[in-house]
């Protein structure tokens, strides 16, 4: 049975470039196993993924809103975004090239670039090019010197889903002259549920081939040093518990992951390989991550409203509620601030150079019993 497409009108919003309003459109793509994924053209956002669990009740694991206002909202959050044209931070907004300086927007207290600068790609409206049983596609050609970034640069993002219940995802990027490139999506998931919350978060097991991760300032910059995981609680090459791990973050700056973990051996792959593991072992929901990156940041909502000291939650879907460690991101990526640190991977883009970057989600439901006995398999 082929894979099913739909497409219906999700709102209105307005072009950053154009000023005009502009219809966005849901496309959702339905498998026979009962899954379902959809996106939408505005920040190429993911805004659903519904799957059932082992006892045969459907939830969506993904967090999202049912409007536009919403997303505009909570756009600090980048809830379900697509990030670029480089994703996580540029230090001091600026890198150099051939002796040449390149300063970029600073979109985060004036400090450095985040996540793309004040309009960036997921705050855009993506065309959508091919629309079909085999995935949808969307373009954005983001012009010369936006945000600071030399040369048009024309982005696609492809989207499928299978009957594995794997949702695959593409970017591919060309410019016309030297620029700097490192995509990823910011989707946030929770796999008892999108609203169930930290509680239900702290019920799953995490596990990240990773010996390393990228050492940060106070500030989250890199320091341009790798630091081993060996006796650490950023060690997740055997599965653990995320609940017990959390709480060895209390009284850390940071409070919970916002790490970039090495995987693939910290290079750029010809193909993808599994690097993470996520079990919710109530509902044996499984979520396998693979890429071809050399990096994976892996981010445990730890900026989402803090209800316990009185923080007002952000309303997802179905009236749920959104806080912090109430579900997770696992961005695929080359390193942050790599244009500064010539040990790390390249992002630099040339003309006649092909960008492209391939990430699996893989999504299962393990036998009860399996999961509850041995979720570590």
């Amino acid at each position: 049975m082929p894979i099913q497409l739909e497409e219906e009108i999700f709102g209105l919003a307005v072009n950053p470039f154009t000023k005009s309003p502009e219809m966005v459109r849901r496309y959702t793509l339905s498998n026979s196993k009962g899954m379902s994924v959809s996106v939408i053209q505005l920040g190429a956002i993911i805004q659903s993924v519904r799957l059932p669990d082992a006892y045969h009740k459907v939830d969506d694991v993904c967090l999202g809103f049912e409007d536009i206002a919403s997303y505009l909202a909570t756009k600090s959050s980048y809830i379900g975004g697509t990030l670029g044209r480089v994703a996580n931070r540029v230090a001091n907004g600026e890198y150099e090239v051939n002796d040449t300086k390149c300063k970029v927007t600073k979109n985060f207290q004036d400090k450095y670039q985040l996540h793309g600068g004040f309009v960036g790609f997921d705050s855009v409206i993506w065309e959508v090019v091919q629309k079909s049983d085999e995935g949808v596609v969307f373009r954005h050609m983001s012009p010369h010197n936006h945000e600071g970034y030399p040369g048009n640069l024309v982005c696609l993002i492809t989207y499928q889903l299978d009957e594995e219940n794997r949702l695959w995802v593409r970017f591919e990027a060309t410019t016309d002259r030297s620029t700097m490139v490192n995509i990823s999506n910011h989707a946030y998931f929770n796999l008892a549920g999108h609203g169930t919350g930290s509680k239900a978060l702290a019920e799953h097991t995490v596990e990240i081939a990773s010996n390393h991760i990228v050492e940060t300032d106070g500030d989250q910059i890199p320091t341009g040093q790798l630091v081993n995981v060996d006796g650490t609680v950023y060690d997740l090459r055997l599965p653990v518990l995320l609940g017990d791990r959390l709480r060895q973050f209390e009284e850390r700056p940071i409070e919970g992951y916002d790490n970039c973990f090495v995987v693939n051996d910290g290079q750029l792959q010809k193909t993808i390989a599994k690097v993470a593991k996520i079990v919710h072992p109530p509902s044996c929901r499984v979520l396998e991550v693979w890429t071809n990156q050399p990096g994976m940041q892996f981010y445990t909502a730890n900026n989402l409203p803090d209800v316990k000291n009185g923080e007002a939650p952000i309303i997802g879907k179905d009236c749920t509620h959104y806080i912090k460690h109430g579900s997770f991101c696992v961005e695929t990526e080359k390193f942050p601030d790599s244009m500064n640190h010539p040990d790390f991977p390249s992002i630099r883009l040339d003309a006649g150079e092909n960008y492209r970057h391939e990430a699996m989600y893989w999504f299962k439901v393990e036998e009860s019993w399996k999961c509850c006995c041995n979720n570590t398999a």
